[in-house]
């Protein structure tokens, strides 16, 4: 969404020195700002932010009129309207420089093609020079509390409860007109207007005000804290006219701001939260949509200390709304509540020291253009405090700082946001994608890395530019990249945009190009070559805008764009690899202007002004040299009965998702299928699916291009408060309940996932189960991005790094806040649906696709996330739980091999309070630990002997320490026999000590039946990825006696005694077996002492009676081979006249064996 990045930026204001800027007010396309102090009005431009022109009101003039207040912009820029303290309107026509001057001009290199030839470079890229000249004053005899603009008009709110309509051409008393505020009829709904209980507004006037155009109303606070909505009847606002209903139970409002794409109206409080509300299409009443408050669990020293809020501002796209307060802190949340970033909180508060910081007082703010900008005047205190400090060390014998009297400034904060916010059809893109003024970050790691695995295909490149050729993957092919390319790294693949402006920004699959468009043209830039590719003529440039967004259809751009030399809306595809031409375009002519655009496979659907959907099919042909594409109209669908503006409509798109008809498990070709039209209507997720009620048509029986597609049917309304929408085209049959499911983001309420449920093998399903169910899960991170075979959400966060300044020198405002960054983040979400549905009773589509998921790398990471979270709020419960769902978790997790590591790496990861609730779920650790030695899983073995030492008495835990300890010795685990050594040294003076016993039976609460823990059989073939053993912390948790006294030393005797004792028992045991080289590997590892052990062991176990079979076992042993006698030697145990004897022979073998088995021989012999 968005995100601050860096410092905020400082633009000195040249007042007089007792002012201060305390408003600023944006014109309509934000090009221009009006900065107001007491009696100064000053207009500044927006790109570059340049001071234009001021208006310095005289002594005699500000006597006369007040002080400065408010201000308002006419719409087209041409006039602006202040208001004064003692109740005048100044009304200032804003001039241009009749010869066309600018006052600032960019300056290009010689040979640059951007000369000041080129069409709209001055009004893209100059400041003008503009003039302030005031028209006659209007006087309201009395205080202005609010000003809002219309198209003609002027409504000036006053403190004697008169809504003033002003005309802006005619300020007379013929071109104005008033409204008492007691003559409007307020109630709690339009049906109970007539008759109902009315508002009794005597003595009440319009604190704030601002006008809804999709509402066609104005949502106002009153003097008294009331919060309500006006309604104008007919076109003119008269007294006869006007209708308003007001919000029950809410009375310390403070400020308001409204949402034209939402149709929200967002109401700030005393209390410190901000109240959003809409209007009940149906009664015409204002319902609480939602909430945008600090929790006292993210910010518990703030969130109620933060005072009213003063002021509310919604971003240009209506994706985002900023909020201050009195008390100081800006607070960043989405349109549906999701909170983004605060500074009340972490380094924003805090320095590096620790001492805590004063929050950051606002008077003023605003969005710049598309939302790359805040705008933030600061609060008079700020600079008073400033000014305070720097005398304070003037009088100080340090030098003084290089600026002695600080002017006042505007801070601007620079923020990149999500290509979602502006392009919404990048949604069925797997890549997090942001973009700020004049950069572009990305998140698809290394081009080239993707394409050089072995398991992709092979990619073809281009002749021309390097890049790869597209070729049409399998259905069932998977494009996802994998979580080396997407997760191996934090680092963004930052791209220089230049000076052009973004506006739309799409990623092709697999993240080898990208197109951007700016205020004129579009440009597309590839990853691999990492060269931009644009116009060669520039004024093909020029004569063309986007206007419904770029998408990618295979190598082609698919452009929805104005044509200003035919004055038509069309609709362009280019190539990708030839030259950014017309030539080389394939054009087709709209009939409307287009809003929003999509693909999908190889058809486009479009969105157009006049509330119509349009589908066309693309073809490409090959019958030219130069590759074009075919288009042709498919359908035409008219949705203006359900949409009342078409600025509401935020993203459409075309899927292959139905809600009950044709889902089976025999029919995966239905994902290539367009079954259904999603639409996002001001937050309300529309469905229209094809109506399949009438006749079939098989589809070898059609062609495709002749065939008659299917309508659709009425709209179906799937979930309400949805900011965005992630689908596929892809499928595959391994992860069906993935690829064809619908993910939505909803703001404070989380995400939400449409998900299909299938029979299991091809069984009838049942009649009384849906075949898709919505299930609701909450996430940590704000979803940018779905990863749908690999279960993943992808995001971004802020990150600070905390600035004090320079020691002994005044702290300028910018450092004020700590240095923003910008990180990659992700989550897994697999648990939450998997819990989710194991709640609603539906385990057999939770195994499904746990099945289908257990490949993944961390799905071990989500069966502990499972277990962990269920434990956690069920064994914290205040209250009982009637039907627990951790017994139904655990016989889930039984399903897999991973089964005993997931429940003892979650006990660790658990507190010991609730190991007794856990335990009594999934049985008695005993029970697991001795599981774990049938299934040779010994470093999971190891970690239940921890929880037995911490549960049970020493003795059992000596008892299980030396089965593991003689397993171990057995299998040659050396780093786990070391840590066993230490155990139970550990434990030898711990027999005092007595822990609760280990619950062996399901408590009465839960449900019983799970015998099968303890009865169940494991198969010594299974295996699992088992745990090192440097992760054990083998440490000792009971007292040990400390000192010299004796029974401290006869404790330790006892315990070396008893570690010693298996120790020899092992080394017999390996010496009976005659496996000298694992001895000798026992004693390297384990220091034993083996030279005094085998003196003492001589006449027992290390006497050999039988030497041959000795001798061959150690050949076998030490893969040593056996002497090759000569065959004219076999018949004589002579040689030159003399036997050989025993003390050769050994001589013979002494040549061949290592150090170790030296030893042996040596003694023996």
């Amino acid at each position: 969404m968005y995100f601050l990045t860096g410092w905020p930026r400082r633009l000195l204001c040249p007042l007089r020195s007792d002012e201060e800027p305390f408003t600023i007010h944006p014109s309509s396309q934000r090009v221009y700002f009006a900065l107001l102090s007491e009696t100064q009005l000053s207009v500044w431009f927006s790109r570059p932010s340049v001071l234009i022109v001021s208006y310095i009101e005289s002594s005699k003039a500000a006597a006369q009129f007040g002080f400065y207040q408010k201000a308002e912009w006419k719409p087209d820029n041409s006039m602006i309207a202040v208001a004064t303290a003692k109740g005048y309107i100044l009304l200032f026509d804003v001039l241009g420089s009749s010869d066309d001057k600018y006052l600032y001009e960019p300056v290009y290199p010689k040979g640059s093609p951007r000369v000041k030839v080129t069409p709209g470079y001055k009004e893209e890229q100059c400041a003008p020079a503009l003039s302030l000249e005031m028209k006659k004053p209007v006087d309201l005899e009395a205080p202005i509390t609010s000003l809002q603009t219309l198209q003609e008009d002027l409504l000036v709110c006053t403190a004697d409860g008169y809504l003033h309509v002003l005309h802006w051409d005619g300020m007379g008393s013929n071109g104005r007109k008033a409204v008492c505020l007691t003559t409007i009829p307020f109630s709690i709904d339009l049906q109970s207007a007539r008759g109902g209980p009315s508002l009794d507004l005597e003595g009440v006037h319009i604190r704030c005000m601002e006008y809804c155009v999709t509402l066609d109303g104005f949502a106002v606070v009153l003097s008294d804290g009331r919060l309500g909505f006006i309604t104008p009847l007919s076109n003119t606002i008269t007294t006869d006219q006007l209708q308003g209903v007001w919000a029950a139970d809410v009375a310390d409002g403070t400020c308001v701001a409204v949402n034209n794409k939402y149709r929200l109206m967002a109401f700030g409080c005393a209390s410190g939260s901000v109240l959003v509300y809409m209007i009940d299409t149906t009664t015409g009443s204002m319902q609480l949509s939602h909430r945008l408050e600090l929790t006292p669990k993210h910010y518990p020293d703030t969130y109620n200390k933060t005072g009213p809020v003063k002021i509310i501002r919604w971003s240009p796209d209506c994706s985002v709304a900023m909020v201050t307060w009195e008390y100081g802190g800006l607070s960043l949340w989405s349109v549906f509540g999701a909170h983004l970033i605060c500074t009340l909180g972490e380094d924003f508060v805090h320095r590096s020291d620790g001492t805590k910081k004063e929050p950051f007082k606002i008077s003023s703010m605003s969005w710049g253009a598309e939302g790359y900008h805040l705008w933030v005047l600061p609060h008079k205190q700020e600079r008073r405090n400033q000014e305070k400090q720097q005398d304070e060390e003037m009088v100080s014998p340090s030098p003084p700082p290089p600026h002695s009297s600080p002017q006042a400034g505007i801070l601007q904060f620079h923020f990149i946001k999500s290509a979602l916010t502006v392009n919404p059809c990048t949604s069925n893109q797997e890549h997090v994608l942001l973009h700020g003024e004049d950069r572009l970050y990305l998140t698809c790691g290394d081009p080239m890395q993707i394409h050089s695995s072995s398991d992709q295909p092979r990619i073809h490149l281009d002749p021309r530019d390097g890049s790869p050729l597209h070729h049409n993957p399998s259905p069932d092919f998977s494009l996802s990249q994998g979580l080396s390319t997407l997760l191996g790294h934090k680092h963004w693949h930052v791209v220089q945009v230049g000076t052009q402006q973004l506006i739309n920004v799409y990623l092709l699959s697999w993240c080898q190009c990208m197109a951007v468009a700016g205020r004129r043209g579009f440009a597309h830039y590839s990853l691999f070559t990492r060269k931009w590719k644009l116009f060669g003529n520039i004024t093909q440039e020029q004569n063309m805008t986007v206007t419904g967004g770029l998408a990618w259809w295979k190598d082609f751009v698919v452009v929805a764009c104005y044509n200003f030399i035919d004055q038509q809306e069309q609709l362009r595809l280019y190539q990708r690899s030839s030259n950014l031409d017309n030539a080389f375009a394939s054009v087709t002519k709209l009939h409307s202007d287009t809003l929003l655009l999509n693909v999908f496979r190889d058809m486009v659907i479009l969105f157009r002004a006049d509330c119509s959907i349009c589908l066309y099919s693309m073809e490409r042909r090959s019958d030219s040299p130069n590759p074009s594409v075919n288009v042709e109209l498919l359908q035409e669908v008219s949705m203006s009965r359900y949409i009342p503006h078409p600025a509401l409509v935020v993203s459409v798109t075309l899927t292959s998702v139905r809600t009950e008809t044709g889902i089976t498990l025999k029919a995966p070709q239905q994902a290539c299928m367009a079954e259904s039209i999603m639409l996002n209507l001001a937050g309300q997720l529309i469905m229209l699916q094809r109506d399949r009620s009438g006749p079939q048509v098989r589809e070898k029986e059609t062609p495709g291009i002749n065939k008659k597609l299917l309508p659709f049917c009425p709209p179906v309304v799937l979930a309400q408060c949805v900011e965005n929408v992630w689908t596929t085209c892809r499928s595959n049959k391994k992860k069906r309940h993935l690829l064809e499911a619908l993910w939505l983001s909803c703001g404070e309420a989380g995400m939400k996932v449409w998900l299909p449920l299938f029979p299991r093998d091809h069984r009838k399903p049942h009649s009384f189960l849906s075949r898709r169910i919505m299930l609701p899960f909450h996430i940590n991170i704000y979803p940018l991005a779905v990863l749908f075979e690999d279960a993943l959400v992808l995001g971004a966060t802020n990150e600070t790094v905390p600035y004090d300044g320079l020691q002994g020198s005044s702290e300028p405002l910018e450092a004020v806040f700590p240095y923003c960054t910008v990180e990659r983040t992700s989550q897994i979400y697999l648990h939450h649906i998997l819990r989710q549905l194991l709640v609603r009773n539906l385990g057999e589509q939770a195994l499904m696709l746990a099945q289908s998921c257990a490949s993944l790398p961390y799905f071990p990471h989500v069966m502990e996330l499972m277990v962990h979270v269920v434990l956690e709020e069920e064994a914290t419960s205040r209250e009982p739980i009637p039907d627990p769902l951790l017994p139904t978790v655990a016989k889930f997790i039984t399903e897999f091999p991973l089964f005993l590591q997931t429940i003892v790496h979650c006990a660790r990861k658990t507190e010991y309070a609730l190991w007794n609730y856990l335990f009594a779920a999934v049985g008695n650790p005993k029970d697991l630990f001795e599981e774990c030695l049938m299934a040779q899983d010994l470093d999971t073995a190891a970690s239940y002997l921890i929880i037995l030492q911490n549960m049970e008495v020493p003795a059992v835990s000596r008892q299980h320490a030396t089965l593991l300890f003689n397993t171990a010795l057995e299998q040659g685990k050396w780093d786990l026999c070391r840590h066993m050594i230490r155990f139970l040294k550990a434990i030898g003076s711990g027999e005092t000590e007595t822990p609760p016993p280990t619950p062996t039976t399901q408590e009465p609460t839960s449900t019983g039946g799970f015998e099968f823990f303890r009865n169940r059989s494991i198969s010594l073939s299974q295996s699992a990825d088992s745990v090192t053993a440097g992760k054990f912390s083998l440490q000792k948790t009971f007292s040990m006696p400390s000192g010299s006294s004796p029974k401290g030393r006869d404790t330790d005797c006892a315990e070396n005694m008893y570690i010693n004792m298996m120790l020899w028992r092992h080394a017999r045991h390996l010496l009976e077996q005659v496996r000298l080289r694992d001895l000798g590997c026992f004693s390297a590892q384990l220091g034993f002492e083996l030279i005094g052990w085998l003196c003492r062991e001589r006449n027992r176990v290390a006497r050999v009676d039988d030497f041959v079979s000795a001798l061959k076992r150690l050949h076998k042993d030490f893969l040593w081979p056996f002497p090759v006698i000569p065959a004219g030697s076999l018949s004589s145990p002579l040689k030159n006249g003399r036997c050989r004897t025993g003390s050769q022979l050994f001589e013979y073998h002494k040549c061949q064996a290592t150090p170790e088995t030296f030893v042996f021989c040596r003694i023996r012999f």
